[in-house]
């Protein structure tokens, strides 16, 4: 009879050494994993300001630039001491802020093609989708994505259109 219960002892003793072992070789594969280094590389944000003393006053910035992608505020139809221009001219008003946004594009080496979001705000959706052909001018080789809003006002009553956009720069 002893030899049943050496062997049931024999059997114990192996799968708890069996068992053992495994959590070790667990836990050391764990500790391997969780002592690996993970990189990741952080890019500090490149803020610019097309207007700095309006921008400052206001309290944003024109666009920021993280690693390949920039994301620019809404551009309105405004002189460098912020004042509106154009006024009462949607398409006018359109070009304007047109203008502003290549000169932050360029500042960043970018053209409209690197462009792959553009959200449009207007006061005038009509008077917008009348004059919204002007579009096809700036976007030569394709069209962003992006959405057309009505909204109710913008800053300054005389701004009829402000235009955002987010940017991808290839390498």
């Amino acid at each position: 009879m002893r030899k049943p219960t050496n062997q049931l002892t024999l059997l114990a003793t192996l799968l708890a050494f069996a068992f053992v072992f495994q959590s070790c070789e667990q836990k050391q594969k764990e500790t391997e994993e969780d002592q690996k280094e993970v990189i990741v590389e952080t890019t500090k944000p490149e803020y610019f300001l097309l207007r700095p003393e309006v921008e400052k006053a206001y309290g944003y910035s024109h666009a920021v630039k993280i690693g390949n992608n920039i994301k620019i505020s809404g551009a309105v139809s405004m002189d460098d001491a912020g004042n509106p221009t154009a006024i009462g001219d949607i398409e006018q008003q359109m070009k304007n802020c047109y203008a502003d946004l290549e000169k932050i594009l360029k500042h960043y080496g970018c053209t409209f093609d690197d462009v792959v979001v553009e959200n449009i705000f207007t006061t005038n959706m009509p008077q917008m989708l009348e004059k919204s052909a002007y579009r096809a001018e700036i976007y030569k080789n394709h069209f962003p994505t992006g959405s057309w809003i009505g909204v109710k006002e913008l800053a300054l009553p005389e701004f009829m259109v402000e235009i955002e956009m987010e940017v991808h720069k290839s390498e």
